[in-house]
């Protein structure tokens, strides 16, 4: 059976003042897939998961979902199914990790279901279940990562969105938070969009990827293919 296109946003722009973010972009995520966005600074990479989330203004374009057209408001897409991991490791510091978790489920009414989902991301994050009872600010960079995602999950999202996931963390703990969103995706079957700098290490999780130069998609394909293409290179280098 061919997989189901959940998320997909059609020629999709967006302006912050006179600058234009995204430029007509078109982008489509199945259920169940790991998809990367790249591209040098200021391609629109960011800004795609944002206008999804409700966060970024649409000037025009559409957001669909399931195929149906909709305005995406931030607290509508969590109940929808959409959760957003914002980069810089953004947890409540002053709360604990239980008390983290409990604000990731804030659209659940079910005190039994917040519980049981807690438990769930305990078992994915184990690192995590040790530290439940600690203020947040006391983790270290990494178990802060893996907090803003395990806090994510507390919807038992169709889609997770991931802005730089590895942004300031040590290359070992880098390694240990793809391993954790291959997991994530394997165990959970939830697709994943993840914005990443660290090409090498993302291209070794991915089905496919976009590549994103000045607001557009400029490509998009398997990892293998894209790599064989030269793309990457030419996009990085300006060259394109």
């Amino acid at each position: 059976m061919p997989k189901e296109i959940l998320l997909k946003i059609k020629d999709v722009h967006v302006h912050y003042g006179g600058v234009k973010a995204l430029n007509g972009a078109d982008i489509s995520i199945d259920e169940g897939e790991v998809v990367a966005l790249m591209g040098p600074n200021g391609a629109g990479k960011s800004t795609v998961l944002k206008a999804i989330f409700g966060i970024a203004p649409i000037d025009s374009g559409h957001i669909l979902w399931h195929e149906q057209q909709i305005s995406p408001v931030s607290h509508e897409m969590v109940e929808r199914g959409i959760a957003f991991v914002p980069q810089g490791r953004r947890v409540f510091k002053h709360l604990t990790v239980r008390e983290n978790l409990e604000v990731g489920g804030f659209v659940i009414k079910d005190k039994k279901i917040i519980e049981k989902r807690i438990e769930e991301v305990l078992d994915l994050f184990p690192a995590l279940r040790h530290k439940i009872k600690e203020k947040s600010g006391s983790l270290s960079g990494g178990q802060q990562q893996m907090l803003a995602i395990a806090r994510g999950l507390m919807i038992d999202p169709k889609v997770l969105l991931l802005d730089e996931p590895s942004l300031g963390l040590a290359p070992k703990i880098v390694k240990e938070v793809f391993e954790k969103i291959k997991e994530i995706n394997e165990r959970r079957k939830t697709a994943i969009v993840v914005v990443e700098h660290n090409i090498k290490s993302i291209l070794e999780i991915v089905q496919r990827a976009y590549v994103l130069d000045k607001g557009k998609v400029v490509a998009s394909d398997t990892p293998k293919n894209l790599i064989a293409s030269n793309v990457l290179e030419k996009v990085f280098l300006g060259n394109l």
